[in-house]
């Protein structure tokens, strides 16, 4: 078995891997290691842009007064005010990192999203801003002497001695095991876990490896029950499914059903720019009712191909015209509010193990995101990450453990891919948008009886399985409504409960 030294170690290659190995590399060498291509993330794929109070009349306040509304009295306010006031720096550093942020007459370009009280999403080439960022990055990490990519790898497990984390165990295809050891510290910045639902808008990578392994490893996990869906995901039968960005409402377009009446205002105040949480459970209510729905963008006629020139391609090649036409959309998971439980600087609970990013739950988003905030957070916690893992002693080390040198990834796609169906099915219909008691512990049910049957080498299969549990646990657990997780038998949002988090560790 081979193995390699580092002084950092990050796993993943999103916006908060990225920025936190760029934010390392003049403290050392920094080794990134990510399972698919470099540019395979959540993050590459996010369109709408990335929120900071950086407009006329906003201010960090308004912005943590919507995030904290949006969060649905679970957001944590320190970590809110972190997240807001460090925002308008974070634009700054992307853009001198070469990140081109789309410009007007008066300075940068700023959209309006939903359950924000002013514009403040900044984007790239119009809806392509996660690709914007990903690639300048990537530029940028790629030049760096002190900073090597690892790509096409899976990190298997966490290297544990004396209750510390100081490494991975790796595997790849062509050359086995691979024992990765960092003398300062690791990072996860894995990103989320979309891929357990059957309808998802995230990228094929992401089976919640970094939850699961945290989770083995004795890390806490906390929120897991809060998933967001997005309520406008294009309704074609392909995983993942193409978002049609909040932003597109954000300039007009309005919901409605297949007679074109609009219904978000019946919902909500905000109408067709509520909350995420509450425009999905409304979309779900009217599905349930027979209708089929629909963005009706028809009213920004040709500027729509120019503002939104990604989703007008796509659409188009569906057989769909946006000027003329109605978009049919459908709810998705989207985002995991919940994760590896952390401090303000990134710290999990195992010493030299940081997280950042849609891994981590940090309590920024609470019970439900603002939108555009993620991209914000993974790029404030990573700084954050990378000042406190400096600053640690450089450990050492004389012996190292072995792994399993017969550990190899499974060599069935098609086999694995059944295991990954039916865990994806069980989570849309016992995890979804509506819950109940009794569906929970049923899903709980089919998922031990998959683990009975699941072979070890299955590795992305085990790691859904185990997050599929602790999302199902947590939800059984919250006996209320709150953002993301709604409870048909406990419909209501209850004050007590703002205050209360569920947290997990392996028994």
């Amino acid at each position: 078995m081979t193995t390699r030294e580092t002084d950092f170690l990050v796993i993943g290659s999103g916006i908060a891997g990225l920025t936190t190995a760029l934010s390392l590399a003049h403290h050392g060498n920094v080794i990134i290691i990510t399972k698919s291509s470099e540019e395979a993330c959540n993050s590459y794929r996010a369109q709408g842009g990335i929120a900071a109070a950086i407009g006329e009349g906003d201010s960090a306040r308004l912005h943590l007064e919507d995030t904290l509304r949006t969060g649905v009295g679970h957001a944590d306010g320190d970590s809110v005010e972190m997240l807001v006031q460090m925002g308008p720096e974070i634009i700054s550093l992307l853009a001198d990192w070469g990140t081109p942020f789309d410009r007007n007459e008066t300075g940068y370009a700023l959209a309006k999203e939903g359950s924000h009280s002013k514009p403040r999403v900044l984007h790239v080439t119009g809806d392509a801003t996660g690709k914007g960022i990903i690639d300048s990055l990537l530029l940028k990490a790629n030049q760096h002497p002190s900073i090597s990519f690892v790509s096409h790898t899976m990190v298997v497990d966490l290297m544990m001695e004396d209750g510390e984390c100081i490494g991975v165990y790796a595997a790849d295809p062509d050359h086995g095991t691979t024992q990765y050891v960092a003398h300062y510290g690791v990072v996860l910045a894995t990103g989320g876990c979309g891929q357990v639902y059957q309808y998802t808008t995230n990228d094929l990578v992401s089976t919640g490896d970094g939850l699961a392994m945290a989770y083995r490893a004795g890390a806490a996990l906390t929120d897991m029950e809060f998933v967001q869906f997005h309520p406008t995901a294009l309704h074609l039968d392909q995983n993942p499914m193409f978002l049609i960005s909040e932003a597109v409402r954000g300039e007009g377009a309005v919901l409605v059903t297949e007679d074109e009446v609009p219904f978000m205002k019946k919902y909500s105040d905000w109408g067709d720019l509520a909350p995420r949480d509450i425009v999905s459970r409304a979309i779900n209510q009217e599905t349930t009712h027979g209708h089929r729905v629909y963005l009706d963008a028809r009213q920004q006629k040709d500027s729509f191909a120019s503002r939104f020139p990604t989703i007008f391609a796509t659409c188009m090649e569906a057989g769909i015209d946006p000027r003329v036409d109605l978009i049919p959309v459908t709810t998705a998971a989207h985002f995991l509010m919940g994760g590896v439980k952390t401090d303000r600087t990134g710290r999990t609970t195992i010493p030299r193990l940081y997280a950042c990013g849609e891994v981590a739950c940090t309590g920024v988003h609470g019970a439900n995101r603002l939108g555009s905030n993620s991209l914000l957070e993974g790029a404030v916690f990573a700084r954050k990450v990378a000042q406190s893992l400096s600053s640690l002693s450089r450990k050492t080390f004389t012996t190292l453990q072995g792994a399993d040198e017969s550990l190899r990834l499974c060599n069935n796609k098609q086999n694995e891919d059944q295991w990954k169906q039916q865990i994806q099915q069980l989570m849309w219909k016992y995890a979804g948008i509506t819950r109940t008691k009794d569906g929970m512990e049923q899903g709980l049910k089919e998922l031990k009886s998959i683990s009975l049957q699941l072979p070890s080498s299955c590795l992305e299969s085990q790691n859904m399985l185990q997050v599929a549990q602790v999302i199902l646990e947590s939800a059984l657990w919250r006996e209320e409504s709150r953002g993301g997780h709604f409870r048909s038998d406990y419909p209501e949002t209850i004050e007590i409960w703002a205050s209360r988090q569920y947290t997990v560790e392996e028994k």
